[in-house]
């Protein structure tokens, strides 16, 4: 989206009064709100403490992006994080000054070349989006597509410019939101260099000296402010075309040693910061309890007629309806203490209550089956062996993805575009228009049940699980969503 044009002609242009002259520390691919809202938030309050001494160099992962509008600020942006606290309105505004300007690889690769072989250079961070870490075939040359076979391409030079020499190597630290992006992206870049038949010395110096590591991020960002972009210049004194809006939560997990915070000393920073062995604890935590709950409302609350999360947690019925399922059976599957649970849970609540994240229902619902696989199903899995009993809000959410998903021509009764797999929407169109409803929808549910391609397993071999989201499906066609969810809820029925 094209950022706003200046609110005014009397104010000025966000621009650095004086020449950044931190060394290079950190190479970014990635120039969009996230990352600027996250990590280089991060580091810029790490520099005024005086802990890290150090800028970012932002390469643009793409031909086009933000990064002219970035260089015109002279890599300056400001960062608004607001929320409530004890019922009260609170907002925290900070001009970050971190990043000295961001390079467009396939206008000046020679560019990005140089400052991946500078000496200061310690870190490289990206997030590219989930697609963004995947094996794409291609010749060596100038420039490569793909994000991986860039950084294979880097990491040679810098390889070559320092004589492989041991001390020399960077930890890269991927924030894509895929499971073991760390060691995905090492992979890659070994096949990479396998296929263009780079030397043993490279792949001997990448196993030594470069660390590819796992990570885990956590923090809302809606980005530009549109609506209230006027105000917010008028308030600030400057026009920013690159402010950003996040919510004051925020975490980062990092699969590595804690002797990582001696170089990045996020957790002596008194950042949300962990460096632990294992992510899986926390992805636990963060998939189920804040992914989960995500997937298993927005659909729901969609059926109901809300537009955004903080529309249907202010509705009495649907913030009745996520506590439970955040307290009553996510909970029970985490294996954390109980005071984190507890804590991160209450924390859930909280952030989707917030009135400046505007999350829309209808983005949330992007490719729901197979969010749903990954955030709902390990957790109704594991409830089931741990109890004994299906939960019964996690299977009223598949009923509702069952029925948020009829459609005719890829457009729902409610009268939304559904956003999935072209042939995922054709098979919905196809079993809801073959669906006679005249007794019951068993048929129809066995048979989206059956589809172990969508859920990596037959869920109709789970035992009452086809029978009970049936009767759920007909209910919520029948009499609708919210007298089937309040029905399920007050009178405490198992589905």
């Amino acid at each position: 989206m094209i950022a706003p044009s200046p609110p005014s002609p009397r104010l000025p242009r966000l621009q650095r009064d004086t020449p950044l002259s931190l060394p290079l520390r950190v190479l970014q691919f990635g120039e969009g709100n996230f990352l600027r809202t996250f990590f280089d938030w991060m580091i810029h309050g790490l520099n005024t403490q005086g802990l890290f001494n150090g800028s970012i160099r932002i390469v643009q992962p793409i031909p086009e992006g933000k990064g002219e509008r970035l260089n015109r600020q002279g890599g300056c942006y400001t960062v608004l994080l607001r929320g409530i606290e004890r019922g009260n309105v609170v907002e925290q505004c900070e001009l970050i000054t971190c990043v000295s300007g961001c390079t467009n690889p396939y206008e000046d690769w020679d560019s990005v070349v140089k400052d991946a072989c500078q000496d200061t250079l310690d870190f490289i961070v990206s997030n590219t989006t989930e697609s963004g870490i995947c094996y794409q075939p291609e010749p060596w040359g100038h420039c490569p597509n793909s994000f991986p076979a860039k950084i294979t391409v880097l990491l040679y030079e810098r390889f070559r410019h320092f004589s492989g020499a041991t001390d020399k190597g960077v930890t890269l630290l991927p924030c894509e939101l895929i499971e073991n992006n760390g060691e995905m992206l090492r992979q890659i870049v070994r096949q990479h260099a396998q296929d263009w038949g780079l030397e043993e010395s490279f792949f001997q110096w990448l196993d030594k000296s470069c660390h590819f590591v796992n990570t885990l991020v956590d923090r809302i960002v809606p980005g530009m402010p549109h609506e209230e972009y006027e105000s917010l210049c008028a308030k600030l004194g400057y026009t920013d075309e690159l402010l950003s809006c996040g919510e004051f939560f925020h975490f980062f997990a990092l699969e590595c040693s804690p002797s990582l915070d001696q170089q990045l000393p996020l957790v002596s920073g008194g950042f949300n910061v962990v460096m632990i062995p294992s992510l899986e604890p926390y992805r636990d935590r963060k998939v189920r309890f804040l992914n989960g709950s995500h997937t298993a409302t927005a659909l729901a609350a969609h059926l109901a007629g809300f537009e955004t999360v903080g529309e249907a947690v202010h509705d009495p019925l649907f913030l009745e309806y996520l506590k439970r399922l955040l307290f009553e059976e996510i909970y029970v599957t985490v294996d954390l203490p109980d005071a984190e649970k507890t804590a991160f849970a209450e924390s859930v609540l909280e952030r989707f209550a917030n009135p400046f994240i505007k999350h829309r229902l209808l983005s949330i619902a992007l490719n729901s089956v197979s969010k749903w696989k990954v955030r709902m199903l390990p957790s109704l899995q594991d409830y089931l062996r741990l109890t004994g009993q299906l939960p019964p809000l996690m299977v009223f959410s598949l009923a509702a993805l069952i029925v948020f998903y009829r459609n005719h021509d890829g457009v729902s009764a409610t009268g939304h575009s559904l956003e999935d797999a072209p042939e995922i929407v054709k098979f919905f169109e196809t079993v809801w228009a073959n669906d006679d409803q005249e007794s019951n929808s068993g048929k129809l549910v066995e048979s989206i049940l059956q589809r172990s391609d969508y859920w990596e397993t037959d869920l109709t071999e789970i035992v009452g699980l086809k029978e009970n989201v049936t009767t759920l499906v007909d209910q919520i066609i029948t009499v609708g969503i919210r007298e089937t969810l309040s029905h399920l809820l007050w009178n405490s029925l198992t589905p």
